[in-house]
């Protein structure tokens, strides 16, 4: 189990680091969402994949940690935070610049030089 979510987190962060590294705004934002949720699975497995664990400690034998699912909730709420800020700003410099190309040059300081 372990294994399989350890690899799963793994495809998900190298999927995120190829869209960001793209020339495009619409991909890097995917893949900067791609990678929180990445994040939240790496924060979530911190606090041991555990079966049946008790939210509390004392009832139980064993219990799941509340640390990393308190970070995880913090997480989430600001990624979304992030996504919904990152595609209004790649709306707007689209709608300035006229293409989503993150690279963009600007001819017109190079006749300056």
């Amino acid at each position: 189990m372990e294994t399989l979510y350890s690899v799963t987190v793994g495809i998900l962060t190298a999927c995120s680091v190829f869209l960001i590294l793209r020339g495009r705004s619409f991909p890097v934002v995917v893949g900067i969402t791609m990678l929180s949720y990445a994040v939240n699975l790496f924060l979530f497995s911190t606090g041991r994949l555990t079966i049946d664990g008790a939210p509390i400690y004392g009832t139980q034998e064993t219990y799941a940690d509340p640390l990393p699912q308190a970070l995880v909730l913090t997480a989430i709420v600001i990624g979304f935070a992030m996504t919904a800020y990152s595609i209004i700003l790649a709306v707007r410099a689209r709608g300035e610049i006229g293409t989503d190309e993150v690279n963009q040059q600007d001819n017109s300081t190079e006749g300056n030089r």
